[in-house]
């Protein structure tokens, strides 16, 4: 039985539109972070889940340790919930829930807070103020860990803190602070752990890309580990973290990195077919259903327009994957509340059948669904909900 029959099969009590987890595909994908991470720890990125409950499945999991939370009142919310040890990878900017943080020993204890700045240590102070008593707030530091070369910049625009004398410069402000405690170091290299470097059918670009992330690679090296010991001076650092899913088993090799990031990995979207070093098993699809034949060789779903974010184009709608070789009509794509669909695999469907998307990013589709199937084999063994299925927006 092939994978869409199996979903098909699995899925047969459910009408689409509807999103699916294959926990084999899910699990294969897990043990092949560990094995790459070569024994140390991965922190579970949580916007590439964005469901409670999978976020437990996966800490339950050896390898597994803590979650990278994108925004405060999220962290706060999964740690009322009982899950621990969670880093906001993003500044905040939130006065209510810095307060709600600062008011709470408990989760105080748990949460550490990204800066990378004395501005935003002044606004924490800020936000704080009127909280009495007030629990210690634990900080990271954010180090921007972007390539740089011949007056041009490869990587995210993240931190402004990129040379070991700054990071010591901010470490020493906030030892000066009283309730701040700094304990960790951020620095994730986008430009490798976020771009494949085997783009389809374009051999000189691919060459390009390697020969970047080798470059940046040999930089962060050695500068990371120089922040890393310059911060030390004057913090005793519980954790230094770096890398992503597209490179895992690079960042690991690193001394001064203790533990690694990972989340797109588990599901496996789209946007991460494109690499050399390893390759998973797509485990998050969503279905629609077909409403229209408008021709022989077209079939039109329900709904679609999914879109990822990102650099605006192609790369960032989702890939009609089951039956395959479908493809978007180009003067239309992935629509709002309809998705034109063209090809000889067109032929076969009639109303009513489904066709299995995968998205360009993991998470995103959560945002769609209230809901994932978690599919064992050819059964629904149960739903769980998304974090918009218990009722949270946090972005």
């Amino acid at each position: 039985m092939d994978d869409r029959q199996r979903y098909d099969r699995a899925t047969a009590a459910l009408e689409p539109p509807f999103a699916i987890v294959d926990l084999a595909a899910m699990r294969a994908n897990a043990a092949d972070l560990v094995r790459r991470a070569a024994g140390k720890p991965i922190r579970v990125a949580s916007k590439s889940i964005r469901s409670r409950a999978l976020l437990e499945h996966i800490l339950a999991m050896d390898g597994f340790r803590g979650v990278m939370a994108y925004t405060l009142p999220e962290a706060l919310w999964l740690a009322a919930g009982g899950i621990t040890d969670i880093l906001v990878a993003y500044p905040t900017a939130d006065r209510q829930a810095l307060a709600a943080l600062a008011a709470d020993a408990r989760a105080a204890a748990q949460i550490t807070v990204t800066v990378d700045s004395a501005a935003h240590l002044d606004y924490l102070e800020a936000a704080v103020a009127p909280v009495h008593p007030r629990a210690e707030l634990r900080l990271c530091l954010d180090l921007d860990a972007a390539y740089v070369a011949f007056g041009r910049r490869v990587g995210a625009l993240r931190s402004p803190v990129r040379e070991p004398h700054e990071a010591a410069d901010l470490a020493a402000d906030i030892a000066k602070r009283p309730g701040f405690r700094l304990v960790g170091l951020l620095a994730y290299e986008a430009q490798i752990a976020g771009v494949g470097d085997a783009p389809p059918s374009n051999a000189a670009r691919a060459r390009l890309i390697r020969l970047m992330q080798a470059l940046s690679a040999r930089e962060l090296v050695l500068r990371r580990g120089r922040v890393v010991n310059a911060v030390r001076q004057f913090a005793d650092l519980e954790f230094v973290n770096g890398g992503g899913t597209g490179s895992v088993e690079l960042t690991t090799r690193e001394k001064a990195i203790t533990e690694l990031a990972a989340g797109s990995g588990f599901f496996h979207p789209r946007l991460f077919d494109f690499y050399r070093r390893f390759t998973g098993r797509p485990a998050a699809l969503f279905a629609l259903p077909v409403v229209r034949r408008p021709a022989p060789d077209t079939v039109t779903v329900l709904g679609g327009g999914y879109l990822a974010s990102g650099p605006v184009g192609p790369a960032r709608a989702p890939q009609p994957y089951l039956p395959a070789g479908l493809r978007y009509a180009p003067e239309e794509g992935a629509g709002e509340v309809q998705t034109p669909l063209l090809g000889q695999a067109a032929g076969d469907l009639r109303l009513g059948d489904r066709v299995w998307f995968r998205h360009a990013k993991a998470g995103e589709l959560c945002e769609h669904f209230d809901a994932l199937h978690l599919v064992d084999g050819d059964t629904v063994v149960e739903p769980v909900p998304t974090y918009r299925g218990e009722g949270r927006t946090f972005l």
